[in-house]
């Protein structure tokens, strides 16, 4: 059985998590172009080697970063999106212009 380690709630089966794909910093859909927010949503890396991706404990919904060997397969470490994110991001829509 493979295990491993959530943040929240220590260690688990793996059947209990969901992997969302790489961590990546995202465009703000508000002022990319659609190529650009194309590129976001179906390009990625696909890197092989250490890659930082994103996990969810499905049953507490709880999402995290995981350092994992894709190589190996091995999951190096799990930490707190909060080591790598300071602030949330704000993608409020523009002003709309007077008359609009």
């Amino acid at each position: 059985m493979k295990i491993m380690n959530c943040p929240l709630n220590g260690p688990r089966n793996i059947s209990e998590f969901v992997c969302g794909g790489e961590v990546t910093v995202e465009p703000d859909p508000n002022r990319c172009s659609n190529e650009e927010w194309a590129d976001y949503v179906f390009l990625h890396d696909n890197d092989a080697g250490v890659v930082c991706e994103w996990w969810c404990h499905a049953p507490t919904a709880f999402w995290f970063i995981a350092e994992r060997n894709t190589l190996t397969d091995e999951i190096l470490r799990t930490f707190a999106s909060s080591e790598l994110f300071s602030e949330r991001q704000d993608y409020s829509r523009p002003e709309q212009e007077a008359g609009q």
